[in-house]
C-alpha cells in the first residue's frame, strides 16, 4: 500500500486523467492519503521585483495566482471527497514544475506520483519538453505515468 500519493495537476483535462487512477488505488485499499497539488509561476520576464516606476505589483500578482491554484485545487478536491478518499491539496510557486513536485515529493516522503503525460512527440516534445518525464527522471518516488489515450473517450 502506499500511505502518500502525489497527483500534480497543471489544470488541463489531460493532467486531471491521473485523478480516476489515484480514486481507483485508494478505493481498492492501494493508497491512503492522496495529495494534489499545483505549481503556479508570476512570469514577469520583462518587469524586475525592483521596478515600480511602472506602478506593476508582482506581489499582487502572486497572490492573485496562489488563489487561483488554492480555489482550482477545492473544486478537484470537492469532486474526490464524496468518494470518502482523504484529500490534501497544496499550492506552490516555482519556476520549474518538475523540479518543484519531485522536491516536495522528497520533503514530504511520498510513496508514489501518478502524474498525466500530454502525450507530445517529436518536435513538439523538444520544443515544450515533458514535466512528466522530468519528474519520473529527477523524483525518488516511483512514477505512474499515464498515457492520454487511457482518458480520451
Amino acid at each position: 500500500m502506499y500511505k502518500k500519493v502525489l497527483v500534480p495537476l497543471d489544470g488541463s483535462e489531460l493532467a486531471e486523467c491521473a485523478l480516476s487512477h489515484a480514486q481507483n488505488m485508494a478505493n481498492d485499499g492501494f493508497a491512503g492519503e492522496v495529495t494534489i497539488l499545483n505549481v503556479y509561476w508570476a512570469n514577469t520576464p520583462f518587469i524586475g521585483e525592483a521596478d515600480t516606476s511602472i506602478g506593476f505589483d508582482i506581489e499582487a500578482l502572486r497572490e492573485e495566482l496562489l488563489i487561483d491554484s488554492q480555489k482550482y485545487l477545492t473544486d478537484v478536491k470537492s469532486r474526490l471527497g464524496p468518494e470518502g478518499i482523504k484529500v490534501k491539496t497544496e499550492s506552490l510557486e516555482g519556476i520549474r514544475p518538475a523540479a518543484t513536485i519531485a522536491d516536495y515529493a522528497q520533503k514530504n516522503s511520498i510513496d508514489l506520483i501518478i502524474i498525466a503525460t500530454h502525450g507530445y512527440t517529436g518536435l513538439k516534445k523538444l520544443m515544450f519538453g515533458s514535466v512528466a518525464l522530468e519528474v519520473m527522471h529527477n523524483s525518488y518516488a516511483p512514477v505512474l505515468l499515464i498515457r492520454p489515450e487511457s482518458c480520451r473517450t
